[in-house]
């Protein structure tokens, strides 16, 4: 497999998908080869957003601190309103991926715009479907960018966590 490989694997809370990056920080990961996505799905009385300044972004809201903590470590950063998923927070490299698929994006099926986008940079319809579920059922979908080797290191680091992380090739 070539450097446009990724490979997915779903937590399910956040505080699971915060420790196997922290793990994986720990162990000297490149930061930068590592993307979340989650909903921020809790409607609540408070504004929710962020705010970019520069190379940092303020995350506030119910899950500001999750979204923020992981903001600081992780390269590159969306928060966008998903027709069928609803709010959803993407950090790392897959936000500029997903964010320049999703302009004018229209994707029929039952699948989100995001699911629509995942198919498109060459993930099969299967695993697609499946994160895209997860994300509906407010999961977290954690993205390993890299080589073969550096994907197999994630894997064996993040043994422990329980998460089957599935290898992808992408076209984008």
């Amino acid at each position: 497999m070539n450097q446009d490989d990724i490979a997915g694997g779903i937590y399910s809370t956040h505080q699971k998908a915060e420790d196997a990056i922290k793990s994986l920080q720990h162990d000297g990961f490149d930061m930068r080869k590592l993307s979340i996505i989650g909903k921020d799905y809790r409607s609540e009385e408070n504004v929710v957003g962020y705010l970019n300044t520069g190379e940092r972004v303020k995350f506030f809201g119910k899950w500001g601190a999750f979204w923020g903590g992981l903001a600081g470590i992780l390269f590159g950063a969306a928060f966008v309103a998903v027709p069928v998923l609803g709010n959803v927070v993407l950090l790392g490299p897959i936000a500029s991926t997903i964010l320049g698929g999703l302009q004018g994006a229209i994707f029929g099926g039952g699948v989100s715009a995001i699911a629509g986008v995942l198919m498109s940079i060459g993930i099969p319809r299967d695993s697609v479907v499946r994160y895209d579920t997860a994300l509906k059922a407010d999961r977290f979908l954690l993205i390993v960018h890299g080589t073969d080797e550096e994907i197999s290191r994630a894997r064996d680091l993040l043994r422990s966590s329980g998460v089957e992380f599935e290898q992808h090739r992408v076209t984008a």
